[in-house]
């Protein structure tokens, strides 16, 4: 997983304003090509238009919200990568049930509803698409990633070769109400790597999933060879009963708090912001001393690892606090020991990139 860093971005957003007027610093507008477009009621509404950038880049990501007034035919394009070397295509099926991903093979999605019925509205579809370097492109709907019960949840294939560079999104047959198109030309980000909203970005994913990838990259001692990648997780739910699923030894990271006491630019251009992560490191041995030191040596590999490799990078990243909480046996049968590490990390943050 390659999360996004401080300097990469959505360039260009829409929001269901005209693309080729769009305003705000870093965010490039979209060229437009048919007159076929209005705005309608927050949205861009489109019956023969298209919009496109053409960036020089290795890999990409488009992000769209859209429903369907009425179904595009069979084959149109709604969303387009094109690296130059490789080029992958979203198109409608000519229903308002299933879109298709479209590069050296094609794979049709499962239900969708993206048009009126009689008894209910059409549900807008958050629509991902990505393409990298190697030609590898995935489709991500819904934002998922995996399902409930953990397996890959996106659609994959491998892109057509290609000669030119562009992103390119619209619809040039049926009526598509397109509500927010974001574009990114700095990398291939799935909802893990590089979210929406740029706050959701800063705090979960580069801070809280950043801090689970740096743990699982680890070469360290104990976290190289006696902690699965399985059991380092984001502590969405730290239940006893979910913790429980996870075969010790593990690693809970949880953000629990983000603040950002003083502004450092004025007008808040710039931002310094403070996270608070707390790690639930949880062992279990044949004694309570054994699973005691066991839950030590990873929490000091952790602490190391996160010290030098994300918490010492100046003005744009520092970890300026940390305490430990080493557990005590309570019970005379007791063999599991949790040990907690809170740290404390201060980032400073480009608020234009909104």
């Amino acid at each position: 997983m390659t999360i996004s860093t401080i300097n990469q971005y959505w360039t260009s957003r829409m929001n269901g304003e005209d693309p080729t007027a769009i305003t705000g610093q870093s965010n490039t507008p979209f060229v437009a090509s048919g007159a076929g477009g209005s705005i309608v009621g927050g949205e861009y509404v489109i019956t023969n238009q298209t919009f496109s950038i053409s960036p020089s880049i290795t890999d990409a990501t488009i992000v769209a919200c859209f429903a369907y007034t009425a179904a595009p035919d069979n084959g149109e394009v709604l969303m387009a990568l094109d690296t130059g070397t490789h080029r992958v295509e979203v198109q409608a099926t000519g229903d308002s049930q299933t879109l298709k991903i479209v590069g050296t093979s094609t794979v049709t999605t499962r239900n969708l509803d993206l048009a009126k019925a009689d008894t209910f509205d059409p549900v807008p579809l958050i629509a991902r698409l990505t393409l990298d370097s190697s030609g590898k492109a995935r489709l991500y709907l819904r934002e998922q990633v995996t399902d409930g019960l953990g397996a890959n949840s996106y659609y994959e294939v491998t892109g057509s070769s290609s000669t030119s560079e562009s992103i390119k999104w619209g619809n040039t047959t049926g009526t598509v109400k397109w509500a927010n198109v974001f574009v990114s030309t700095f990398g291939a980000f799935s909802p893990d790597e590089m979210a929406t909203s740029p706050f959701v970005t800063d705090t979960l994913i580069r801070m809280g999933l950043g801090i689970v990838q740096t743990l699982k990259d680890s070469k360290r001692f104990y976290l190289k060879n006696f902690v699965s990648d399985s059991s380092i997780v984001y502590g969405y739910d730290i239940s006893s009963q979910m913790i429980s699923r996870i075969p010790p030894p593990s690693i809970h990271v949880l953000l629990t708090k983000t603040d950002s006491p003083t502004f450092t630019a004025l007008g808040g251009t710039k931002v310094d912001q403070m996270f608070t992560v707390t790690m639930f490191i949880t062992t279990r041995g044949t004694d309570y001393e054994e699973a005691y030191r066991t839950g030590a040596s990873i929490l000091g590999d952790s602490f190391d690892e996160l010290y030098t490799t994300t918490g010492l990078k100046g003005n744009t990243d520092s970890l300026i606090d940390f305490t430990v909480n080493f557990d005590t046996k309570r019970d005379d049968d007791e063999v599991v020991c949790v040990h907690r590490l809170e740290m404390t990390y201060m980032r400073r943050t480009n608020m234009h990139h909104r």
